[in-house]
């Protein structure tokens, strides 16, 4: 970590103040709670900007809060379920916050996995399959959000650019109707 104008570092500070003050809220709540384990990372520093190291959390409560909210900075909620919850725990992704931007399955088996992109059609406006989530990059990738998340216009597709404009329709006649009623009511 450090400046981003060296290449050779992997990820630099967060943004400013209030986006560290808020990113390093939920480490400290994680860290509180009997129901989260911070098992990689948890530590932050101000003294020259403002650098959070990637914080991985894993929760027994799939309601906890870094599971249902938008955290952008580098903090990873992980929930393990068993095999035989499939099922239940599609439906707590597909419910549990109304936040969609980005979601990812890592899967082998086929039928599992278009499976799950179905169950899950409506939880991220970027979906991932055996894939980082992350490091869309305009021009390359279109990225955007669902839900709370945003309208899911992709940035950097050509459908964004409806978000730009105000489509009307405009409709010239050259020969004017010189009586109201229709031609088959005569």
């Amino acid at each position: 970590m450090g400046d981003v104008s060296d290449f050779s570092h992997f990820m630099g500070a967060v943004i400013d103040r209030p986006a560290f003050k808020k990113i390093t809220g939920y480490i400290d709540d994680a860290a509180q709670a009997p129901e989260a384990e911070i098992i990689w990372g948890g530590t932050y520093d101000d003294a020259q900007g403002y650098f959070v190291q990637p914080t991985v959390i894993v929760v027994s409560d799939p309601r906890f809060k870094t599971m249902e909210e938008e955290i952008f900075g580098p903090v990873l909620s992980l929930f393990i379920y068993e095999d035989e919850q499939l099922e239940e725990t599609l439906a707590l992704c597909e419910s549990t916050s109304p936040y969609g931007l980005t979601g990812a399955v890592f899967a082998q088996e086929r039928l599992a996995i278009a499976h799950m992109e179905r169950v899950l059609r409506h939880c991220a406006g970027n979906f991932y399959i055996n894939d980082k989530p992350t490091g869309s990059i305009v021009g390359q990738q279109p990225f955007g959000g669902s839900r709370a998340s945003g309208t899911n216009d992709k940035v950097g597709s050509k459908s964004n650019l409806t978000r730009w404009v105000s489509q009307r329709v405009v409709k010239e006649t050259f020969n004017p109707p010189v009586d109201v009623q229709y031609p088959h009511l005569r």
